[in-house]
C-alpha cells in the first residue's frame, strides 16, 4: 500500500547521495537551512537552454529516485537528469526537507504541511527563472511530485508542466481504494470517519490503536492540508503547455490515472509508455520482476519515456 507507506515515514529520512552542486535556497527554522541540490548542465550549454526542475516521489525518496527502504538503487531521477543533459537541456533536483542531504532541514511533523513542499518547490523555480544561463523552466513532477510540481508550476509561472506517474485522485481517494477489504468491519469504519474528518478539516482525537501510525495526531494535520488538492482540478488551472506520462506496468499508478488527469486538461498531451513501470523502466507485470526494478541500477529508462520527455522541453524552451 503506497500511501500508506507515505504517510507513515512523512518524518523519515534517505541516504545521501550527491554533493550540493548548486546555490541552495534557504529553507525556513531549521539548523542546517539549505535543501541540497543537483544541476546538471549539457557539455555545450551555448547562451541558454531550458531547464527541468525534478522533483521525487513520495515517502523518503532522494534527489536520484531512491529510497532506504529498499536495498539498492533504482536511479531513474539521476538517469532522467544524465538523459536531459545529453539532449542539451540542463536540469535541478534537490533533497527535499527531511531526505538526504537536506535531512536537517525538516521541521517538526507536527508543522509539516504539504505546502511545504510545495513552497520549496516554488523557491527553487524562482531561482532558476533569475538564472540567465535558463531560456525557461519546466517543472516535472514523478508521483506524489507531480501534485506538488502542478501547484508549484502554477504559482511560479513555470514555462511548461510534466506529469510523471501522477495520481488522478485526490489522496484520501486513493486511501480508501487501498485500504477497501483490507480492515475488518468495525475498523472499517472507523477509518471512513477519520478520513471524512480529515476531509472536513477537522482532527480525530484517540485513533485506534491499528490506525495510529497511519493517523497519529501530530500527522493529521499534514494530512488535512494533503486531502485538500484534487489533482484532476489543480492539472485543469494551469495554463501552460502540459505532459502526462503514464506507464502501463506501472503496479503503483494506474493508466487510469493519467487519463483523468488528461481528461481535466484537453489541450495537454497524454504519453503512455507501453510497458513502463513506475520506477520509469521497462519492466513486464510481474511483481517479482517489478520488485527487483525498484533497486537495479543497470535497467536504463524507457527510451520513449525519455524522448517524450525531450521533445515537450524542447518545444516549450522555442
Amino acid at each position: 500500500m503506497r500511501i500508506v507507506m507515505t504517510l507513515v515515514l512523512v518524518a523519515s529520512t534517505a541516504l545521501a547521495q550527491q554533493p550540493a552542486a548548486a546555490p541552495p535556497v534557504a529553507a525556513v527554522a531549521t539548523s542546517d537551512n539549505v535543501l541540497h541540490s543537483s544541476l546538471l548542465l549539457p557539455k555545450e550549454p551555448g547562451n541558454e537552454v531550458p531547464v527541468v526542475l525534478l522533483l521525487s516521489g513520495s515517502g523518503p525518496t532522494d534527489r536520484n529516485g531512491n529510497s532506504p527502504m529498499l536495498p539498492g538503487k533504482n536511479n531513474s531521477m539521476q538517469m532522467l537528469a544524465e538523459g536531459l543533459a545529453e539532449n542539451g537541456i540542463a536540469s535541478l533536483r534537490y533533497d527535499k526537507r527531511g531526505v538526504g542531504e537536506s535531512v536537517k532541514a525538516m521541521v517538526a511533523e507536527a508543522d509539516l504541511r504539504f505546502e511545504t513542499y510545495v513552497d520549496d518547490a516554488v523557491a527553487w523555480c524562482e531561482q532558476l527563472r533569475g538564472d540567465k544561463r535558463f531560456s525557461v523552466v519546466v517543472i516535472a513532477g514523478h508521483s506524489e511530485g507531480s501534485l506538488i510540481g502542478m501547484l508549484a508550476a502554477k504559482r511560479c509561472n513555470a514555462g511548461g508542466f510534466i506529469s510523471i506517474a501522477g495520481a488522478g485522485r485526490a489522496a484520501a481517494d486513493i486511501l480508501r481504494t487501498q485500504l477497501a477489504g483490507k480492515l475488518p468491519p468495525e475498523l472499517a469504519t472507523q477509518n471512513d470517519e477519520i478520513l471524512k474528518n480529515l476531509e472536513a478539516g477537522k482532527t480525530t482525537e484517540n485513533p485506534p490503536a491499528e490506525l495510529a501510525a497511519l493517523y497519529r495526531s501530530s500527522v493529521q494535520p499534514y494530512l488535512i492540508s494533503w486531502f485538500r488538492y484534487d489533482p484532476a482540478k489543480s492539472i485543469a488551472a494551469l495554463t501552460v503547455p502540459v505532459l502526462i506520462v503514464q506507464g502501463t506496468t506501472d503496479l503503483q499508478v494506474s493508466v487510469d490515472d493519467a487519463k483523468r488527469l488528461a481528461t481535466a486538461s484537453p489541450k495537454a498531451k497524454l504519453l503512455l509508455v507501453d510497458g513502463m513501470n513506475h520506477v520509469l523502466k521497462e519492466v513486464p507485470p510481474d511483481r517479482e520482476k517489478q520488485m527487483a526494478s525498484y533497486s537495479d541500477p543497470t535497467l536504463r529508462l524507457a527510451p520513449e519515456f525519455l524522448a517524450g520527455v525531450v521533445d515537450f522541453v524542447r518545444k516549450v524552451g522555442k
